[in-house]
């Protein structure tokens, strides 16, 4: 089995007004001599800001701010932005997260050249019904069940004056263009999903209605485990190696506790991401300590950022809903366990 080391409680919340309810899921990016954190902050109401804060080596706080980094400023984000994952391609940082407008949650953009200043680009994902939704994409092969009581909202098209969405999240960008293309992971559960476009201006409702007229075709990851069994979706952003890209992800079982959510682990081909070539049939890591089992949303580990020194792979997760862990695993010893379980589909 692997080893996986947990080193605790990197982030916790404080009496600050915008993350005085919970500091969670992190993207972490390093440049220069620094590694960078941004992560979700959460103020009464369940409100959701990013704040930010400067690392040295893996886990040694020496900056962080006293006020949001990235505040809600569109219709598409009024009620937060949440779960941010970050890249760099060329020369430009890239930075998904959630746009949550109190009715629906949907995966957005921003870029920036300093990661100080942000440029945000708007929706990434379709603003589409449900029902839309399942005639296109269940027009050439029957939907899984799960589609449907995942996103079906109970019948309801409109909410306080407002279409109710597919939830469309866990936008994540692969760290390269692959083939001059952008590549990214989208998840509407209980699957993750793929999408690859020239350039973010394609994504276009026409692009979306013959997106989802192939829907089956794009789906990279679906459950297959147990631990994993309810539903799946993105966790960090894909990183490169030698066997394929590592992609860390959440993988959600019901239980009669509810909901756990663990990290798992699984290896796609570099130039064909839709070809998975190996995934772990266990969890990387599961709730186990005081942290992850007891918070805003009890049993929780939730991986959105990675980190890799020398041969060690750190993985920044939201521990509970509620504060920011770390854990650390050889990055080799993962390869190598994941390639003793290759795909046979």
């Amino acid at each position: 089995m692997l080893e996986v080391i947990k080193k605790g409680v990197l982030i916790e919340k404080n009496n600050l007004g915008f993350e005085i309810e919970g500091v969670l899921n992190p993207a972490v990016i390093s440049d220069g001599q620094f590694t960078y954190l941004f992560y979700r902050a959460v103020s009464k109401g369940n409100y959701s800001t990013i704040g930010f804060c400067k690392i040295e080596g893996s886990s040694k706080v020496v900056e962080r701010s006293d006020i949001p980094l990235l505040y809600p400023q569109f219709d598409y984000e009024t009620h937060g932005i949440e779960d941010p994952r970050i890249v760099k391609i060329d020369d430009t940082f890239y930075m998904t997260y959630t746009g949550y407008d109190g009715i629906n949650a949907l995966g957005a953009l921003a870029v920036s050249k300093d990661l100080i200043k942000w440029d945000k680009l708007g929706l990434l994902v379709p603003q589409m019904c449900y029902y839309e939704f399942t005639r296109l994409a269940g027009s050439k092969a029957k939907l899984n069940d799960k589609y449907s009581r995942y996103n079906k909202h109970d019948q309801v098209v409109e909410k306080n004056g407002k279409k109710l969405y597919i939830w469309d999240k866990n936008v994540i960008l692969f760290p390269r263009k692959i083939q001059d293309k952008f590549y990214f992971f989208h998840r509407i559960k209980p699957d993750i999903q793929l999408v690859c476009c020239n350039d973010f201006s394609e994504l276009t409702a026409d692009f979306w209605q013959t997106y989802f007229l192939h829907f089956n075709d794009y789906i990279v990851l679906a459950p297959k485990f147990e631990h994993e069994s309810s539903y799946l979706g993105g966790g960090c952003p894909p990183i490169e190696t030698d066997a394929g890209w590592l992609v860390i992800y959440h993988g959600v079982r019901d239980s009669v506790a509810g909901y756990i959510y663990s990290a798992c682990a699984a290896l796609l081909d570099l130039e064909n991401p839709l070809h998975e070539i190996a995934r772990l049939p266990y969890p990387l890591f599961t709730p186990e300590e005081k942290y992850e089992l007891k918070g805003e949303v009890n049993n929780v580990c939730f991986p959105t950022g990675a980190l890799v020194i020398e041969d060690t792979l750190h993985i920044y997760y939201g521990a509970a809903d509620e504060r920011i862990a770390l854990a650390s695993i050889s990055i080799s010893a993962l390869i190598n366990e994941l390639l003793n379980n290759k795909n046979n589909d």
